[in-house]
């Protein structure tokens, strides 16, 4: 029998027992692990991963992945590098460092990794390696900036891998903070126009996300203050676009927007730079706004005006962080 076929068809890792009931042999398994298709991270199991495999690395601590390194494996939208999340039962004894299954967590230097004791069971027969996304969210949601939050739940949405259902569930679960969900966006189409919506709303400017335009069959990434066109450009969706893109600015400027057109490695690591373009074409347009940093300890403070346009085009209202 081929055991490293059998463990991948059930999700990635089986536990002896289990692989013993589905006809796997002492033999098999020896054979596995001498060629290299099966890993043990933990006493007892099986997997198919390798050994720097997230997933992997979260079986050997003693759980699986959370937080934004479950949101991370799923292919979720993830800003940076974060420390390993490790969901772990309440009950969960002889925790191991997520390097070596020999090395007890309690007798090694900090590792990198983050426990989490929330799970209600172990494991039993097999894993995938990964909490259910609500999960997952839930964690996010309560112990990342509200930026990644936001952006994980866009992701989510936008893929369609929760629904109206579960973003409700979603909701109850983080009780206080619960409205948190009701900023996501399922009409987000990626990390850099996510981050960019939420910085600059909580800056305190009205911001309208995918907004139609020229007859509703085309949509403007952002548009702030009712002028300023924001399209989010990503390498792997624009390099090869440039002329299209460029005819789009001169029919957004003489629809009477302000275009403007940063790169997503703009957003992500030259955001203040973006935000004073934002600010200085707004001043161009008459709206006088004094903006702050953008971050959770400023969504109570709006921006101030001496002026606000009417919106250039027909857009819902969306709600505002510092509401």
């Amino acid at each position: 029998m081929d055991a490293a076929l059998v463990v991948a068809r059930h999700g990635g890792a089986l536990d002896r027992r289990r692989l013993r009931e589905l006809g796997a042999t002492d033999h098999d398994l020896r054979r596995a692990l001498s060629s290299g298709t099966l890993n043990r991270p933990r006493r007892g199991w099986y997997s198919t991963w390798p050994e720097r495999d997230p997933r992997f690395r979260a079986m050997r601590v003693g759980g699986r992945l959370t937080g934004m390194s479950a949101i991370a494996a799923m292919g979720g939208w993830v800003l940076g590098e974060h420390p390993l999340h490790v969901a772990v039962a309440i009950n969960a004894a002889r925790l191991r460092t997520q390097w070596r299954r020999d090395h007890s967590r309690s007798d090694a230097r900090p590792d990198g990794a983050v426990v989490h004791w929330g799970a209600a069971t172990h494991d039993r027969g097999s894993s995938t390696g990964v909490v259910d996304l609500v999960e997952a969210l839930e964690l996010v949601c309560r112990v990342e900036p509200l930026e990644q939050a936001v952006a994980a739940l866009d992701w989510a949405l936008k893929t369609g891998r929760i629904d109206r259902i579960d973003r409700a569930a979603l909701a109850q679960r983080l009780g206080p903070i619960g409205p948190l969900v009701d900023l996501a966006d399922e009409r987000c189409e990626s990390l850099p126009e996510s981050l960019a919506r939420t910085r600059l709303r909580a800056a305190g400017l009205h911001v309208h996300s995918q907004v139609s335009w020229t007859g509703g069959l085309e949509r403007i990434d952002l548009v702030v203050e009712g002028v300023v066109a924001i399209e989010v450009d990503g390498e792997q969706f624009h390099r090869d676009t440039f002329e299209e893109d460029r005819w789009r600015d001169l029919e957004l400027t003489g629809a009477g927007y302000h275009a403007l057109r940063p790169s997503a490695r703009q957003v992500f690591g030259q955001w203040r730079a973006v935000q004073a373009a934002v600010e200085r074409a707004l001043r161009a347009r008459g709206i006088l706004v004094h903006l702050h940093n953008s971050g959770v300890e400023a969504l109570k403070h709006p921006a101030t005006r001496r002026w606000s346009a009417d919106h250039a085009a027909v857009a819902r209202l969306t709600p505002e962080l510092w509401r």
